[in-house]
Parts: structure tokens; sequence; C-alpha cells
């Protein structure tokens, strides 16, 4: 059992903070925002995470989960130390890492004795040794710490699992005792032969910005792949679902759409673009990525154009706002900038997600109308846009949309319905990648 500081309660500090005490550790999560700390004490999580209450409330009552806002105490009384507050994307691409230096800073002043700092936030590659440095220039006498970058790897919606079942486990790591002591926190994953990669710091802050630019290069190539195939009368469901099969590919991240968003993918992408124009590396294939992924609202828009022109005085239900389904995250959400396209445009917006909504509502206010199912939103629209794939709109009581809907057009975003069952019962259905037989 380690005693763990874990500092900022976002998504990644909240998800792996409640999980390292559920291995059996001390966690104290730290955060200066008081009024969120009594709110996740009360049982409120600040976002929503499939498990993440239960998993809380379970290590909390057991006293293993600590939350506070005193940095100072948490620090003494703890051996390792994650930082995990954000780093958010400037307008140039690069990340914004004055939190990750205040952190350092911080800690520097508190430190009395040998402690581990272990970088959970995603970093450009080099950060730590900055980190280094400002730990040294803010220590009050020389001591001893180690350095470790312990990047996550947690999709939102399925974040537990993730860190419970982790595909590998990446440290990087300078020394035996810094190796030895997250070995030792990571020991629960031995059971389940999760491979723990051990390399150099750089190395382990590259390897986030590589896994997640990969995984977008995959998503914009599927989505090439579609344009492709309407233009050939080809269905890349199947040609996906082919290609899945070789185990050179795999199956993830090769469904057609509107594209990658989220906190993720479109700041990582950004980010590594960002280091390589400092380096001189070109990097074009992950370049020609982002291409795509900004040219898919595009699509999108002449989809909806072909049924109606003029936008201007149309209802558009919206089903689904969040970037992905099982998370409230709208953050760069294809179905907010589709959101902005419709309004810019004139139209009236009827949006529904299943919890999303008051997310949405904090940036759109009243200028679109915010529904309470699915049938609700539907109801006198012109058009009926499915955005994101949550199980609910899997389901739909299709005869009960059709009665409801003032034209019979779908435009769907996921690829969820099948275009001749769509086409059978007299909606005028469009998606991504597919043509009727």
């Amino acid at each position: 059992m380690f005693k763990i500081c874990m500092i900022g309660t976002g998504y990644v500090g909240l998800v792996s903070g409640a999980c390292l005490a559920d291995f059996g550790n001390r966690v104290i999560c730290v955060d200066i925002d008081t009024t969120r700390l009594d709110s996740i004490r009360d049982g409120i999580m600040p976002i929503y995470e499939p498990g993440l209450k239960d998993l809380v409330a379970r290590n909390y009552s057991a006293g293993r989960l600590v939350f506070t806002s005193d940095l100072a105490a948490a620090v003494e009384d703890s051996l390792v130390i994650f930082s995990a507050v954000g780093t958010p994307e400037r307008e140039d691409g690069s990340c914004d890492l004055s939190s990750v230096f205040k952190v350092a800073k911080d800690i520097a002043s508190c430190m009395s004795e040998y402690r581990v700092f272990v970088q959970k936030s995603t970093v450009p590659v080099g950060t730590s040794e900055r980190v280094d440095g400002i730990v040294r220039e803010n220590l009050k006498r020389p001591i001893e710490f180690d350095r470790v970058s312990n990047p996550e790897f947690l999709r939102e919606g399925s974040a537990i699992e993730d860190f419970m079942r982790p595909n590998r486990v990446v440290i990087g790591v300078e020394s035996e005792r810094a190796r030895e002591i997250m070995g030792e926190i990571y020991r629960p994953l031995y059971l389940l032969e999760t491979p723990i990669v051990f390399t150099s710091i750089r190395t382990a802050e590259l390897i986030k910005y590589a896994s997640n630019a990969f995984l977008a290069t995959k998503i914009s190539f599927v989505n090439e792949i579609a344009e492709l195939c309407e233009k050939v009368g080809a269905d890349v469901d199947e040609v996906a679902r082919a290609m899945g099969l070789d185990r050179r590919i795999g199956s993830k991240f090769l469904h057609a759409g509107v594209g990658y968003g989220g906190s993720c993918l479109p700041k990582d992408v950004a980010a590594i673009m960002h280091t390589a124009d400092e380096t001189g590396v070109p990097l074009r294939v992950i370049r020609a990525a982002a291409e795509v992924n900004r040219t898919l609202m595009d699509r999108l828009m002449e989809k909806i154009a072909a049924e109606m022109p003029v936008l201007a005085g149309k209802t558009i239900a919206v089903l689904g706002l969040s970037f992905k389904p099982n998370t409230d995250d709208v953050r760069e959400s294809p179905a907010l900038r589709f959101v902005d396209r419709l309004l810019a445009q004139g139209a009236c917006v009827h949006g529904y997600d299943p919890e999303a909504i008051e997310n949405v509502r904090r940036i759109y206010g009243e200028r679109i109308s915010y529904c309470e199912d699915s049938y609700e939103a539907v109801r006198g629209a012109d058009a009926l846009v499915i955005m994101t794939e949550w199980n609910e709109f899997r389901v739909l009581d299709l005869d009960r949309v059709m009665k409801l809907l003032r034209s019979p057009v779908v435009l769907d975003c996921r690829n969820i319905y099948q275009p001749e069952t769509m086409e059978k019962m007299g909606f005028r259905y469009h998606s991504f990648g597919r043509t009727t037989r």
C-alpha cells in the first residue's frame, strides 16, 4: 500500500485516483476548487462516467480516498505525487503548460524529503526536463526526487475499465528506485498479465501522442474510403469489417461518419504537429489526417443541402450532442460544429442528448431548443440528424419517428441503421459510405 497524492480532480485525476485507491492505496486527491471537492464528497461527480460515482463512494467510505485543497499536507503525507492537471490547446496548437509548471513549483515548496513526481497529464516531449528545472529552482534545500512519465490512455465512457484492465501501462523512468516504486503501484495488474512498458521519459511522452495520432489517422482513413465507396457504389461498413479481420489492421476506429472530436484526439494531433514544426519534421500523414477530419463537416452539409438547399426557417432535430456516447463531454464535438453551421444559416435546432444537455446549455443558452427525449426533438422537424451513437438511438420507434417528422429526412452520421430498411419505410435516408442495393 502506497500513500499517493493526485493533483487535479478532473477527468484523468478523479478516475485515476479512485482506481488507485481501489488497488488498496491511500490516495489524497487535491484541487483548488473547494466547491468541486464538496460536491464529490456528497456523491455528485463533476463528470459523467459510467461506474465512477460508485467507485468513488466505495473508496471514500473505506477511507482510502480523501479529498482536500491542502497541497502541502498532501505532499508531506505522500511518497508518490501524480500531476493530472489540464493542458489545454493554445491557438497555435501548442499545449498550455502553465498549470503543469505551477504544480511543479508548488510541490517543490512543500517537499521535505524524497518524493516521486509522476506526470499523468498529456505533455509534449521534453516537458519533464523543464519540470525538473522548476522543482530544483524552488526547493527550500537540496532534496532527492525522481521524475516519472506515466501517460493516461483512458477512453471517456469506459475509463474505469481502461484503468483496471489496460492494454498496457507506459512508465518513463530514470532511476531503478522509481522503477521499483511504480512497478509496485501497478502490481495488481500483473495478475492480468498486463504489459508494463518501462522506457525513457521522453519516449513515454511521445508514445501518448503517437498513439492518439495513429487512431486519428485510422478514423480519417476510413472516412476517405467512405467517400470513395459512395462514388463507386461500395459499402464502407463491409469494407471496414473485412479490413478489420486482418490482425495487422484491427477493427477498432474503422467507423465512417463525421470524424473525431473530444478532449484528446484533436488536441494531441495539434500538439504533435506543433512539436514537429519546432523540430523540422513534416509529419505529412498526420497532417493529412487532420485535414480530412476538418472537411467532414462540409460533406455533412452537402448531404443536408441535397434535401433542403435553404436551411433558414427549417427545424433540424439533432440527436446526440456529446462527442461520443457514454460521456457528457462536448469538447470539440462534431455535433456542436454542426449546430454552429445550422444556426449560422438560420435553422432552428431541436437538440437531445442523454447526458450532455446541461453542458450544451452553457454554450448556446436559449439559441437552441433542449428536448426531453428523441421524440420531442423530432416532432415537427424537417430533418432528423443522428450525430452520436448512444444506444437508445439504435432502437428508435421508426414508425413513430415517421409520423412526428414534418418531412421524412434522416441523416445518419454514425451508420446506425440499414439503408434498405429505412428507404422501404419511406425515409429519405443518408449515411456515410453506403448506397442502397
